[in-house]
């Protein structure tokens, strides 16, 4: 367990120091970061800027402003993203439970216990684990962390990943070795998004650049259950 949590830590100092401060998630306000999450799912952040601004400059980005729009009129606005008819209405189904619920309260929807908040955003049709603990760690300062496709393709290739892992399995690979704070869990997944999405791409991953190269079980060619040996992580 020590030797894990040194590779994890050694990772993140790695990524730190390669990228810097990611300064993620880029909102201003949590209930932006509620909104951006869900519509991220699938598309490019710079889309998801896109109909962020479409609210902003219509005056709805709020729990109101949401509410007071219909499902299609919501729908054009978020139309940069894909699926947007889908995410209008996810988007109009979370801002009911906060009314419903909340009176409104933004701030007390996310100032539930981490597991509550996790429950009933899970509940709402079509937010998976990923997009519920994006808004519990992003906008409620949980210490949850987050797993994405970049995140399982890294692992892979670090060699701590077969691929056959649940979202579940992973991400108790981080909260049971690193400390449970909110403030590392947030930058070390931005970290692990800026390295998936510049240098260790899917097809043709820029190893050559990579600042994980000598540590990397996929640059080695070893499998994953070779490195895992090495690093007497099994």
């Amino acid at each position: 367990m020590d030797v894990l949590r040194s590779f994890l830590m050694d990772v993140y100092r790695r990524l730190s120091a390669h990228f810097g401060p990611r300064h993620w998630w880029p909102a201003d306000t949590p209930f932006e970061v509620i909104v951006g999450a869900i519509l991220t799912q699938q598309v490019a952040w710079r889309n998801v800027e896109q109909a962020i601004g479409n609210l902003k400059e219509a005056g709805h980005l709020s729990v109101d402003g949401i509410l007071s729009l219909s499902e299609e009129k919501l729908g054009l606005l978020i139309r940069p993203t894909r699926y947007y008819n889908q995410k209008a209405r996810r988007l109009r189904e979370i801002c009911r439970l906060i009314q419903d619920n909340f009176a409104g309260d933004v701030e007390a929807f996310l100032n539930q216990e981490a597991a509550a908040l996790r429950a009933q955003l899970l509940a709402v049709r079509g937010i998976g684990k990923e997009t519920a603990d994006s808004i519990v760690l992003y906008a409620a300062g949980h210490p949850v962390f987050v797993v994405d496709q970049y995140t399982h393709r890294i692992l892979q290739r670090l060699g701590l990943a077969h691929g056959r892992e649940s979202y579940d399995d992973l991400q108790r690979l981080f909260t049971s070795n690193l400390p449970r704070d909110a403030a590392l869990f947030n930058e070390y997944h931005a970290l692990l998004v800026a390295l998936g999405h510049h240098i260790c791409l899917k097809a043709r991953p820029r190893c050559e650049v990579c600042p994980l190269g000598d540590v990397c079980a996929y640059q080695a060619g070893l499998t994953a259950a070779a490195r895992a040996g090495e690093a007497g992580l099994n």
